[in-house]
C-alpha cells in the first residue's frame, strides 16, 4: 500500500478554509498565515489531481463539487485520526476520541444530558461536542460530515440516512390552566377549539406535524403567533393568547398552562438516531448511539 501524497495538516487547513469561507478567516482561526494556507491548498489539489476550490479575490472561497466531496471525507479522516491518537494512549478496545452529536432543539433537554452522562460514565476518555438545531440543519450536518450522529424525529428524513429507533413522543395540547375545556387530565377535542387562535411552534418538522394533527382532526387553525422556541409558545399560551400542539415532553415549572391529551388520539412521532449512510460511524459514534438506545 503506497503512502498518500497529502498530509493530515493539509486536510485540516482545507477544512478550516472551507468552513471559514475565506483564507483570512481560516488564518485567524488557525494562527497560520494566509500564504501558508494557500500553499497547502495548492499542494493538496496537486496531490489529489483535482480542483477543490475557486478562489476569488474579495469574494472568498467557493468549493467545487470535488471540493464538497473532499470536505466530507476530510472531516471523517481527521476525526478518525483524532480517535486513533486518543485510543493509542489507552487500553486496547477502549473507546476514545470526540463524537460530534446533533439534536433537534426541542428533544435536547429530555435526551442529551442523560445520554451524555451514560456515555461519559462508560467511556471516560471520550468527549462529546453537540449542537442543537432544526432537522434541516442537522441533516445537512450529517450529510456534509460535520456531525457523526444526530437525534431527530423520523419525519421526512433524507433516505440516505441510516436510522435506529430510540423512542417516540405523542403530541399533546397545551392550554391555559384556567381554560374552559381543562378538566384535570381529561382529553380535549381539537375541534372544540375552532374559534380560538393557535400559537405555532414554527420549527420543522414540529410545525408540519402539529398542523397535520389539527387538519386530521377537522380543525383548520388560525395562527396568531409563530415562534421557534417551545418555552415561548407555552408562555404565550399561559397569557391566554391561544393554544398550541407540542410533541416533546412537558417540563415542569410553568403553572399557568396545562398539558392535556388530544381526544382525536394522534399517532406518536418516532424519535431516531441517524447518521450518514455514505460513511460508517466511528467506534466512538457507535458507542454514543448505544448509550442513547439504552435509555
Amino acid at each position: 500500500m503506497s503512502n498518500p501524497a497529502y498530509s493530515l495538516r493539509q486536510l485540516a487547513y482545507f477544512v478550516a478554509v472551507a468552513e471559514a469561507g475565506t483564507l483570512a478567516g481560516a488564518s485567524a482561526t488557525l494562527h497560520v498565515s494566509a500564504s501558508a494556507l494557500s500553499l497547502a491548498l495548492d499542494e493538496l489539489e496537486r496531490a489529489l489531481d483535482a480542483q477543490l476550490t475557486v478562489r476569488r479575490r474579495a469574494h472568498g472561497i467557493r468549493l467545487t463539487p470535488a471540493g464538497q466531496e473532499t470536505l466530507r471525507r476530510a472531516r471523517r479522516l481527521l476525526r478518525e485520526a483524532d480517535e486513533l491518537a486518543d485510543a493509542a494512549g489507552g487500553d486496547p478496545g477502549e473507546v476514545a476520541g470526540t463524537v460530534r452529536v446533533g439534536c433537534y432543539t426541542t428533544l435536547a433537554p429530555g435526551i442529551l444530558p442523560a445520554t451524555i452522562g451514560r456515555f461519559t460514565a462508560r467511556h471516560p476518555r471520550a468527549r462529546v461536542e453537540f449542537v442543537e438545531g432544526s432537522q434541516d440543519v442537522l441533516q445537512r450536518g450529517l450529510l456534509d460530515g460535520e456531525l457523526d450522529v444526530a437525534v431527530l424525529y423520523d419525519h421526512r428524513l433524507d433516505p440516505v440516512l441510516e436510522l435506529t429507533p430510540l423512542s417516540s413522543n405523542t403530541p399533546h395540547l397545551v392550554l391555559p390552566r384556567d381554560h374552559r375545556l381543562v378538566h384535570g387530565s381529561a382529553p380535549v377535542a381539537l375541534a372544540d377549539l375552532v374559534d380560538e387562535p393557535m400559537v405555532l411552534l414554527d420549527l420543522p418538522p414540529s410545525s408540519e406535524h402539529a398542523l397535520g394533527v389539527c387538519l386530521a382532526a377537522g380543525l383548520s387553525p388560525r395562527i396568531r403567533y409563530r415562534t421557534s422556541n417551545a418555552e415561548t409558545a407555552r408562555a404565550l399560551v399561559g397569557q391566554g393568547l391561544g393554544f398550541t400542539v407540542l410533541a416533546q415532553a412537558e417540563p415542569g415549572g410553568r403553572d399557568e398552562v396545562a398539558a392535556v391529551p388530544i381526544a382525536e388520539d394522534p399517532s406518536p412521532l418516532p424519535i431516531v438516531m441517524g447518521w450518514s449512510g455514505h460513511v460508517a460511524p466511528t467506534a466512538t459514534a457507535r458507542a454514543f448511539a448505544d448509550a442513547a438506545r439504552s435509555a
